[in-house]
Protein backbone atom coordinates (compact mmCIF):
# COMPACT_ATOMS: atom_id res chain seq x y z
CA UNK A 1 0.00 0.00 0.00
CA UNK A 2 1.09 3.53 -0.68
CA UNK A 3 1.77 5.70 2.35
CA UNK A 4 -0.43 8.75 2.64
CA UNK A 5 -1.43 11.47 5.09
CA UNK A 6 -4.28 11.88 7.55
CA UNK A 7 -5.62 14.82 5.52
CA UNK A 8 -5.74 12.72 2.36
CA UNK A 9 -7.35 9.78 4.18
CA UNK A 10 -10.22 11.85 5.59
CA UNK A 11 -10.65 14.06 2.53
CA UNK A 12 -14.24 13.70 1.32
CA UNK A 13 -15.52 11.98 4.46
CA UNK A 14 -18.43 13.48 6.34
CA UNK A 15 -17.75 15.12 9.72
CA UNK A 16 -19.35 12.16 11.52
CA UNK A 17 -17.17 9.71 9.56
CA UNK A 18 -14.04 11.71 10.45
CA UNK A 19 -15.14 11.74 14.09
CA UNK A 20 -15.58 7.97 14.11
CA UNK A 21 -12.21 7.32 12.46
CA UNK A 22 -10.53 9.85 14.78
CA UNK A 23 -11.95 8.07 17.84
CA UNK A 24 -10.43 4.78 16.61
CA UNK A 25 -7.13 6.53 15.90
CA UNK A 26 -7.07 8.10 19.37
CA UNK A 27 -7.89 4.79 21.07
CA UNK A 28 -5.16 2.81 19.32
CA UNK A 29 -2.62 5.66 19.56
CA UNK A 30 -3.09 5.63 23.33
CA UNK A 31 -1.54 2.14 23.49
CA UNK A 32 2.19 2.06 24.27
CA UNK A 33 4.69 1.31 21.54
CA UNK A 34 2.47 1.50 18.47
CA UNK A 35 3.34 3.00 15.10
CA UNK A 36 0.68 4.62 12.93
CA UNK A 37 0.75 3.87 9.21
CA UNK A 38 -1.65 5.87 7.07
CA UNK A 39 -2.49 4.70 3.57
CA UNK A 40 -4.76 6.16 0.91
CA UNK A 41 -7.74 4.04 1.97
CA UNK A 42 -7.08 2.94 5.56
CA UNK A 43 -5.10 3.47 8.72
CA UNK A 44 -2.99 0.68 10.25
CA UNK A 45 -1.23 0.30 13.57
CA UNK A 46 1.80 -1.88 14.19
CA UNK A 47 4.53 -2.65 16.66
CA UNK A 48 6.63 -4.45 14.06
CA UNK A 49 3.69 -6.18 12.36
CA UNK A 50 0.30 -4.59 11.69
CA UNK A 51 -2.20 -5.79 14.29
CA UNK A 52 -5.20 -3.55 13.55
CA UNK A 53 -6.54 -1.44 10.72
CA UNK A 54 -9.65 0.58 9.95
CA UNK A 55 -11.45 2.46 7.21
CA UNK A 56 -14.86 4.06 6.73
CA UNK A 57 -17.34 2.52 4.30
CA UNK A 58 -20.87 3.88 3.84
CA UNK A 59 -20.69 5.72 7.18
CA UNK A 60 -19.64 2.59 9.06
CA UNK A 61 -16.24 2.10 10.70
CA UNK A 62 -14.75 -1.18 9.54
CA UNK A 63 -12.08 -2.40 11.98
CA UNK A 64 -9.78 -5.38 11.54
CA UNK A 65 -8.02 -6.88 14.56
CA UNK A 66 -5.49 -9.72 14.28
CA UNK A 67 -5.32 -12.21 17.14
CA UNK A 68 -3.58 -15.54 17.74
CA UNK A 69 -6.94 -17.07 18.61
CA UNK A 70 -10.26 -17.11 16.81
CA UNK A 71 -13.29 -15.49 18.41
CA UNK A 72 -16.56 -17.25 17.76
CA UNK A 73 -18.67 -14.33 18.90
CA UNK A 74 -18.10 -10.80 20.16
CA UNK A 75 -20.18 -7.65 20.07
CA UNK A 76 -20.10 -6.11 16.55
CA UNK A 77 -18.02 -9.02 15.14
CA UNK A 78 -18.94 -9.46 11.49
CA UNK A 79 -16.55 -12.25 10.51
CA UNK A 80 -13.27 -13.92 11.42
CA UNK A 81 -10.91 -15.98 9.32
CA UNK A 82 -7.41 -17.44 9.37
CA UNK A 83 -5.02 -15.01 7.70
CA UNK A 84 -1.88 -17.08 8.46
CA UNK A 85 -1.24 -20.40 10.23
CA UNK A 86 -1.20 -18.62 13.59
CA UNK A 87 -3.18 -15.40 13.07
CA UNK A 88 -6.92 -14.88 12.76
CA UNK A 89 -8.30 -11.63 11.38
CA UNK A 90 -11.50 -10.36 12.98
CA UNK A 91 -13.70 -7.79 11.22
CA UNK A 92 -15.93 -5.49 13.23
CA UNK A 93 -18.50 -3.05 11.86
CA UNK A 94 -19.25 -0.08 14.11
CA UNK A 95 -21.69 2.78 13.80
CA UNK A 96 -20.69 4.77 16.88
CA UNK A 97 -17.52 5.74 18.69
CA UNK A 98 -19.16 4.54 21.90
CA UNK A 99 -18.74 0.96 20.62
CA UNK A 100 -14.94 1.28 20.45
CA UNK A 101 -14.34 0.86 24.18
CA UNK A 102 -15.49 -2.77 23.94
CA UNK A 103 -12.63 -3.43 21.52
CA UNK A 104 -9.84 -2.09 23.75
CA UNK A 105 -9.04 -5.44 25.44
CA UNK A 106 -8.76 -7.07 22.00
CA UNK A 107 -6.54 -4.24 20.74
CA UNK A 108 -4.21 -4.65 23.73
CA UNK A 109 -4.09 -8.41 23.16
CA UNK A 110 -3.39 -7.91 19.45
CA UNK A 111 -0.63 -5.39 20.16
CA UNK A 112 1.01 -7.75 22.68
CA UNK A 113 0.73 -10.97 20.66
CA UNK A 114 0.61 -10.19 16.95
CA UNK A 115 2.19 -6.71 16.92
CA UNK A 116 5.74 -7.79 17.80
CA UNK A 117 5.76 -10.35 14.96
CA UNK A 118 6.85 -13.96 15.07
CA UNK A 119 10.53 -13.86 14.09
Amino acid sequence: MVRSTWAALVDGLSPSDVSLLTAYRDLVSSLDGVEERIHSAEIDFAVKRVFTSAYVKSHWLEVGIDLTRQLSSYKHLRTSFASTKTVFTHRFTLSSASHLSALKPLLVEARDTVGPGFR
